[in-house]
């Protein structure tokens, strides 16, 4: 069994910046691509990005291309989200997850394994 826990997430102010963090614990051979997802209050579940298990390769949306990075630490079992310039539609549960297939997807049924998310608030 694999665990993903996010943590990093709170309230900013528009124009500023929060860096997520996913702690990827137990079976972690049980993933390799990693991504973060986003579900906003009465919206879906949607992609924000995703990164290789080698680090490589990374996907991001056209909503927050330039103003978010993801990144990973194999070493330390850890996926990271740096968001900048956050705005108030940036506010959303975010979540990460991971699957065992080298490179991310932006379809969330691809993803075997979910972190329970943390909440990102941005005020206007």
């Amino acid at each position: 069994q694999v665990t993903l826990v996010e943590s990093g997430g709170g309230l900013v102010q528009a124009g500023g910046s929060l860096r997520l963090s996913c702690a990827i614990s137990g079976r972690t051979d049980y993933v390799a691509a990693m991504a973060w997802f986003r579900q906003s209050a009465g919206k879906e579940r949607e992609f924000v990005s995703g990164i290789s298990y080698n680090g490589g390769y990374t996907d991001v949306a056209e909503s927050v291309k330039g103003r978010f990075f993801v990144s990973r630490d194999n070493a330390k079992n850890e996926a990271y989200l740096e968001m900048d310039i956050l705005k108030a539609e940036d506010t959303a549960v975010y979540y990460c997850a991971g699957h065992a297939r080298e490179y991310p997807s932006q379809r969330e049924e691809d993803y075997t394994t979910w972190g329970e998310g943390t909440q990102v608030t941005v005020s206007s």
